[in-house]
């Protein structure tokens, strides 16, 4: 099968390979036979960026980021230099994930709203994309991206689950909306009205494997072969080929990213 689609995140370092024989050679493989051709495997925190970096450098459709994610805390925080610094190769494409989550963590979370200023503040210097988390902190989320200019280098809003109101604001600061299998989900009803009205420009699709499997395997580990169900379940509620859908998301992960396919 021709390959048409990007997983646009996904944690390769973290899938469940038993299907695979133990083998990442076999899950890419299985993707590629899926139709899937590149992905973006994105880093959580300071010790798995060394892994995705790794990954990143010996397959050759494979791209990566670096950042924390905001429940991250026990590990090495890292300043916007040394973002930077770690951001510098061609095969690192994009800042994150960063962003807020209020539902894993509690307390005085100023150092989740810290880190994310300080992720925007390296992306900006050095001019790639963010990927944002955001959970249970939308107004926060969308206030700091604002005060911080995020705007001026844009990026997506990863495993989107908001509002339409939300995806309007994050569109306007230059964000992509993308999609997870929760699309599919039966009771996503208010998100499957989002990714109907997203303008096609601005839509990516992903894994977030090995989470999020998509119907028909909700609840089992996901694997970045499967994003190909989420582009056909969006294809289907906007009443479109799923080969266009394919190619539009394919080009705008190109564009959004810098990458050359």
């Amino acid at each position: 099968m021709t390959a048409t689609l990007v997983d646009s995140h996904c944690h390769l370092d973290r899938l469940d390979l038993g299907r695979h024989e133990g083998s990442l050679d076999h899950a890419l493989a299985a993707a590629q036979e899926a139709g899937v051709g590149h992905f973006l495997c994105v880093s959580i925190d300071a010790d798995n960026l060394h892994t995705v970096c790794e990954l990143a450098q010996h397959y050759p459709q494979v791209s990566c980021s670096v950042g924390i994610h905001p429940n991250e805390h026990d590990g090495e925080e890292l300043g916007v230099e040394q973002l930077v610094a770690f951001a510098q190769p061609d095969y690192v494409v994009a800042i994150g994930e960063t962003g807020l989550d209020y539902f894993r963590s509690e307390g005085d979370l100023e150092w989740q709203r810290d880190r994310f200023r300080r992720h925007i503040a390296a992306a900006r210097e050095i001019g790639k994309p963010l990927i944002i988390h955001m959970r249970e902190a939308t107004e926060d989320t969308l206030r700091i991206l604002g005060e911080e200019n995020a705007r001026d280098v844009g990026g997506v809003m990863h495993c989107f689950v908001d509002s339409w109101d939300t995806a309007q604001a994050a569109m306007d600061m230059n964000f992509a909306i993308s999609f997870s299998g929760i699309v599919t989900f039966k009771s996503a009803t208010e998100l499957q009205d989002v990714a109907r009205r997203v303008p096609l420009d601005r839509m990516l699709v992903e894994t977030d494997s090995p989470y999020l499997a998509p119907v028909p395997f909700r609840g089992k580990s996901n694997e970045p072969a499967w994003v190909r169900y989420v582009a056909e379940f969006i294809a289907r509620l906007r009443g479109m080929e799923f080969e266009e859908l394919a190619r539009i998301t394919t080009e705008n992960y190109f564009r959004m990213f810098g990458e050359k396919k």
